[in-house]
């Protein structure tokens, strides 16, 4: 993530990741969410917070799944139905569940059936916001697998290439992939320039947005640097930005991912239903395509020759898709995870209106 989008040095307050967990479940299970399934449903935040995904994490999902639990936009105890299942494939119903209550559920039916068959796939309908990719396809790739996951909403704030109105979500995807002593590739993005969930930490931390990122509400890109308007006077832009530096790349991924995710699944069209649409998880077993001892030696090869690739005049080292997520997964793990002092008095304030034991400082 940006260093803009990481919190000041002066509004950071350092939790533990067991006691944000703690109180993240109890507020969970206080909006009707049963006890295991809250507890997964943490745990989907709090990795996103412990891999430097704060986007992601309880600072921007929580207050808003909270608030639509109670406006009862989102079921805390649905069941899940089965609509079609195949040895290697299953289509699910979600009953209104939060994406991170159905989201680890699926990944590991997918990895179930990959496990027997070699290959596995997982599509979700009728679900909330699944909180990014990337913990699900690391899932995959925790258990000796390469992971895929995908989300596509009707939440309408992208323009397509050309357009002047908005047609998709921010349609994320993300791969995983284990090797055998290098940190995991994990590539978890947004289609678009920028999450929308940034720019809200761009409101928080004071910090700007690039040209580039967004247009006005008639679709013109904005290609100056400005500090972040408020939700609902912008639109977002796909990968590239603009059709000469390539955003019809960036459309073309995302209009794939809601293929896949909601026409694949029999839900529709997601821009056309415009409430929430699909996820997609998949799971490929390393074994069944190549030696899985070779692949994991291969992979370090792969990794160890990006990482020893000497840096540009300006940079310190050149990076792959995980390699810091690994690095603040394991600094946060020791030193606490940082969030804006804002974030902390939110908790404060929940939790002493519901009577929830709060420890965060």
């Amino acid at each position: 993530m940006l260093e803009r989008f990481k919190v000041p040095e002066k509004d950071r307050v350092y939790v533990s990741q067991d006691r944000v967990r703690a109180v993240t479940e109890a507020i969970l299970r206080h909006s009707g969410v049963d006890g295991d399934q809250a507890v997964s449903s943490a745990d989907v935040l709090i990795m996103n917070d412990l891999r430097g995904v704060e986007s992601h994490g309880v600072s921007n999902g929580l207050p808003r799944y909270v608030a639509e639990y109670n406006s009862n936009k989102l079921n805390p105890k649905p069941e899940f139905t089965i609509t079609r299942e195949s040895k290697t494939t299953m289509t699910v119903d979600a009953d209104r569940a939060l994406g991170i209550h159905i989201g680890p559920w699926a990944m590991q039916q997918a990895i179930n059936k990959a496990k027997e068959f070699g290959i596995g796939a997982v599509a979700v309908t009728n679900s909330g916001h699944l909180a990014g990719c990337g913990y699900y396809a690391m899932m995959a790739a925790d258990q000796g697998m390469i992971g895929h996951c995908m989300t596509a909403g009707g939440s309408l704030s992208t323009v397509p290439t050309f357009g002047s109105k908005p047609v998709m979500g921010t349609n994320p995807i993300a791969w995983a992939a284990p090797a055998r002593s290098m940190p995991p590739f994990l590539f978890d993005v947004a289609t678009t320039q920028v999450a929308n969930n940034k720019i809200s930490l761009a409101r928080r931390t004071g910090a700007k947005i690039e040209g580039g990122w967004i247009t006005d509400l008639e679709g013109e890109p904005i290609l100056e640097e400005i500090d972040p308007p408020n939700t609902g006077d912008y639109y977002l832009l796909h990968i590239g930005g603009t059709r000469e530096n390539g955003s019809h790349k960036g459309f073309g991924l995302a209009l794939m991912n809601e293929i896949i995710c909601n026409e694949l699944s029999g839900y529709g069209p997601g821009p056309v239903h415009g409430t929430p649409g699909g996820h997609f998880f998949q799971a490929y077993d390393i074994e069944a395509f190549t030696d899985r001892e070779k692949f994991l030696d291969d992979m370090d090869d792969l990794l160890k020759f990006i990482v020893e690739v000497p840096p540009a005049k300006g940079f310190d080292r050149v990076l792959y898709a995980g390699l810091m997520e690994d690095e603040d997964e394991r600094k946060r793990l020791k030193e606490g995870i940082p969030y804006h002092r804002e974030v902390i008095e939110w908790f404060e304030s929940y939790c002493a209106e519901a009577d929830i034991h709060c420890d965060l400082r």
